[in-house]
């Protein structure tokens, strides 16, 4: 086989490696067969029988080699950190695969390779030439990244023109840390005393600040802790060594980096650095006494700086663990983490993926034991807004923490202005980056221009300062909303506002199949309101608008199911709603649900104040609709009203007449008027054939339906234990089955009917 073959070059043997990973299955137990003592040689065999391994048996014969090549002498010019990435890769394909002595052994490694690094360079090849001699062979040690000399130990930091192989090891030790102390560093371990004396050192290191020196007892605790890791076992040695690496990273991402690069890796290493210290934290608390200080140290020296806010998010994750036990405030933390960045880095994609991903993580603690969590919402709702695509997974599963009875009828609102804040925020940013000298370049009558400078005039800033709040608490919405949709009516075509309005329904879905779990009956009503009123003030997206309108016709179904008497409670914003025939136009398909929602819960079985009074009330209205809609005259050219919206509103309204007996006549009436209409010449020129059929015979059956009231009450309005299964022809419009069987023993031609 080509990989086996030592004399290829390494480019071709990693190139082999790659293409057999990607190939057909091989035999695992022949590629096991011909590891060899070449460490380098052996890591590119074992990615290969890795990537075509089953199960944990399959990678057992290259587990035990890889341990036997880390545990015994190496020649010269060999290292294991081509070893090192694969026993990573096999830790995370079997975490079981190491027996507790294999784990101590690795332990032990990691401990020598992480703290025992040379602070030299490393040996560099030499160009030759004059000056090429004993000189340039003498050692050099390694620099920080402001150039001094470095000082302790080495470190990912640690700056050289090159390394040696225990250097490289130190890198890569520290890359694979995090993973391996997660996976086998569970078992925390802290005394009593050590956990006194931790506490003792951490006051007094609070207390450093206010102190010109510092005290050397605290120095020699110190050092008597330092020394006395030296008989920890290898779990909590490699604990104790990674920490004090960590701590040392710290300290050396205080200094200034002569390079641009050095700087980038300075905020790697403090994310990683925080991350670690974290995890040894959870693991032994008596480690949180030590560690507050420096992380305490290092948020105030990088609060301040927006270019470190990734760096920040760890430190916040530290304080969510930590604060409480340490009995620290964390207030100033999280109110830089919603607050300031949503608000000013809201075009961060990578800060705002890593920002939810700390929401998600940790969304039970910041919901029950951070108050700016939820009042915080319009603010994480920027991040939404500008990367909705990327983002709305996660915030389906975020949304529903944000959410509470106090906030609930906000974040509806803030959902529904989703579009616009999307809007607002492309204005904001477009604002700031365009330059004075850039603007006399814009022509005048360009529509985007007129918005811009519209975004900067006094008299619209209330409107776009509420759309851009930071917190909950300011309103639920704003008066004039229109008039902020108007304004923003020329960015209704940017694609980001397109992406943005996509994502709308669905979060809405998310959000009343949640709130129902916590709803009282007031808020019900309140949310109900919310869906009337605001299906007239909604951003002028058609798309989106019918989108919505399916979303509310759907779950205002579902709230009245929940809360039957909510069409008594909010009887007058009903009836305003259906008596207008303008919205069986622009909202037919929530106008049909709503007025198919009267004719269902508009009863006494359903509230005891129903009363005759209100049901006449409600028939009235819908039967002046009714009127409007078959008064046209022949010459006329009549509105198309959906066959569905009018055979809705006959069956409602007979509903309604069943309660209330007197009304039948008029009902009757109501229905012989549109029986005509249906068959007027307009009515035809406008409907099929079947939309005429559906309304004729709809009204026929209605008519003698009623002229037996006390059957037409049970058909149209059936106790509660008959309404499952209800057979309809079609959804929420039309009638059980039950009523075409009545129909046709009081039709005059039925044989069914006596001579």
């Amino acid at each position: 086989m080509l990989l086996l073959a030592k004399t290829h070059t390494e480019q071709l043997q990693a190139l082999y490696s790659s293409i057999l990973r990607e190939s057909l299955p091989l035999s695992i137990h022949e590629l096991c067969s011909g590891l060899g003592t070449d460490l380098r040689w052996s890591s590119y065999v074992a990615a290969v029988a890795l990537s075509q391994a089953a199960c944990k048996d399959d990678v057992a014969p290259v587990c035990q080699h890889l341990l036997k090549q880390l545990e015994s002498r190496q020649p010269d010019g060999q290292v294991c950190k081509h070893t090192l990435p694969i026993l990573t890769k096999l830790v995370n394909y079997s975490p079981d695969i190491l027996t507790e002595d294999q784990v101590n052994l690795v332990s032990r490694k990691l401990v020598d390779w992480l703290r025992y690094a040379s602070m030299q360079q490393g040996a560099s090849m030499s160009s030759g030439g004059f000056f090429s001699g004993s000189r340039a062979r003498q050692p050099v040690p390694v620099t920080e990244v402001d150039g001094t000399v470095a000082g302790d130990f080495f470190t990912v930091l640690c700056v050289g023109h090159s390394f040696g192989e225990d250097q490289w090891m130190n890198m890569y030790t520290f890359s694979m840390i995090r993973k391996w102390l997660l996976t086998y560093d569970t078992e925390g371990t802290s005394g009593g005393e050590s956990d006194h004396l931790c506490r003792i050192q951490f006051m007094l290191a609070q207390d450093h600040d206010d102190r010109s020196e510092v005290d050397s007892s605290v120095v020699s605790m110190v050092s008597a802790t330092s020394s006395c890791s030296r008989l920890l076992a290898p779990k909590e040695r490699l604990r104790e060594k990674a920490f004090e690496y960590c701590h040392r990273l710290i300290e050396q991402s205080d200094r200034k980096a002569i390079k641009r690069t050095d700087t980038e890796l300075q905020k790697a290493c403090i994310v990683e650095a925080v991350t670690i210290m974290d995890i040894i934290c959870k693991e032994d608390p008596s480690y949180v006494y030590r560690a507050f200080p420096s992380v305490k140290a290092l948020y105030g020296r990088l609060s301040g700086e927006l270019t470190y806010a990734r760096a920040l998010i760890p430190i916040a994750q530290f304080y969510l663990n930590h604060s409480e036990m340490a009995a620290v405030d964390s207030e100033a933390v999280y109110r830089q983490l919603f607050a300031r960045f949503p608000s000013e880095l809201f075009n961060e994609p990578t800060l705002a993926y890593e920002l939810v991903q700390f929401c998600r993580a940790n969304m039970a603690v910041l919901e029950n034991g951070v108050a700016l969590y939820r009042q915080s919402f319009p603010n994480l709702f920027k991040f939404l807004a500008w990367n909705s695509p990327a983002l709305v997974s996660d915030y389906m599963e975020l949304l529903p923490s944000l959410m509470c009875p106090d906030t609930a009828v906000e974040v509806l609102h803030s959902l529904l202005d989703l579009p616009c804040l999307a809007a607002t925020l492309e204005l904001q940013q477009r604002s700031a980056t365009c330059q004075a000298s850039e603007r006399v370049l814009w022509d005048t009558g360009s529509k985007l221009a007129s918005t811009l400078e519209t975004f900067r005039q006094p008299s619209y800033r209330g409107f776009f300062l509420y759309i851009l709040r930071p917190e909950a608490g300011s309103g639920d919405t704003i008066d004039r909303l229109n008039v902020l949709h108007d304004v923003l009516a020329e960015m209704a075509a940017c694609p980001r506002v397109m992406q943005c309005a996509q994502v709308v329904p669905v979060l809405l879905h998310v959000f009343f199949n949640n709130v129902t779990k916590f709803a009282d009956q007031k808020l019900i009503n309140q949310l109900a309101l919310v869906l009337l009123e605001r299906s007239s003030l909604l951003y002028n997206i058609k798309q989106f608008k019918i989108e919505l309108f399916r979303v509310f016709s759907t779950h205002i179904r579902a709230l009245c199911k929940l809360h039957p008497s909510l069409i008594v409670e909010q009887s007058r914003e009903l009836l305003d709603f259906c008596g207008s025939t303008a919205n069986i136009y622009s909202r037919e398909e929530l106008y049909t649900n709503v007025v198919w929602l009267i004719g269902e819960y508009l009863s006494v079985a359903h509230n005891p104040r129903c009363s005759v009074e209100l049901i006449t009330k409600f028939f009235e209205g819908l039967e002046a609709v009714l009127f409007e809609i078959s008064q046209v005259r022949q010459s006329a050219s009549p509105p198309s009203y959906p066959p569905r919206v009018l055979t809705t509103l006959m069956t409602t309204m007979a509903k309604l007449a069943s309660r209330s007996q007197d009304l039948i006549p008029r009902v009757s009436l109501s229905l012989s008027k549109l029986c005509t209409f249906a068959r007027s010449r307009p009515a035809q020129a406008s409907y099929s054939e079947e939309d005429t059929e559906e309304i004729v015979t709809r009204a026929h059956e209605l008519t003698n339906l009623l002229k037996l009231p006390s059957v037409a009450q049970f058909v149209l309005a059936p106790p509660p234990l008959g309404e499952s299964p209800r057979w309809h022809r079609d959804t929420n419009a039309s009638l059980p089955r039950a009523m075409r069987a009545i129909s046709e023993l009081l039709h005059k031609q039925s044989s069914f009917m006596p001579a």
